[in-house]
């Protein structure tokens, strides 16, 4: 079943309602119709709720499903991977390791090197674009963009 958390009126009032149901409730955002489906800008993407590093424009690809998808998550060790039984199916959740937020599903059917899809809900991710890095405390990950800006 879907991860839902109890309810926090503090972290209700800083996000969207978008925001707190897909990281929160385990919604779903539609596709197509959010902020970085079709973004590509040099950055790095970070947990809406922590601010936790999790994803850069350089492993980022179109899928061609509407959501933002990525081949590889910044670290391993800032994602974490869960069951998910819901909808008479079987798939595998990403959540952040450390704000515990939804980020969406990870599937085989990704690109090289990997072959994974981190297929991630956009309501769950704040852009830091590559030139704002070192301002906003990012800067161990200016090293992926050095000549992409």
């Amino acid at each position: 079943m879907a991860k839902q958390k109890p309810e926090d009126p503090a972290l209700a009032a800083r996000l969207s309602p978008l925001q707190y149901q897909v990281t929160q409730c385990s919604a779903t955002e539609p596709p197509f119709r959010n902020e970085f489906w079709d973004h590509h800008e040099p950055g790095l993407y970070v947990d809406i709720v922590s601010g936790e590093p999790l994803f850069a424009s350089v492993h980022k690809f179109d899928s061609g499903t509407g959501w933002p998808s990525f081949t590889q998550p910044v670290a391993p060790a800032h994602v974490s991977e869960h069951t998910d039984r819901t909808y008479g199916m079987t798939r595998v959740e990403v959540r952040s390791a450390q704000g515990d937020s939804h980020l969406g599903h990870l599937f085989p059917d990704g690109p090289g090197p990997t072959g994974m899809r981190y297929c991630i809900n956009s309501a769950a991710l704040r852009f830091i674009a590559a030139d704002r890095l070192e301002a906003e405390g990012y800067s161990a990950y200016s090293h992926l963009f050095d000549g992409n800006r």
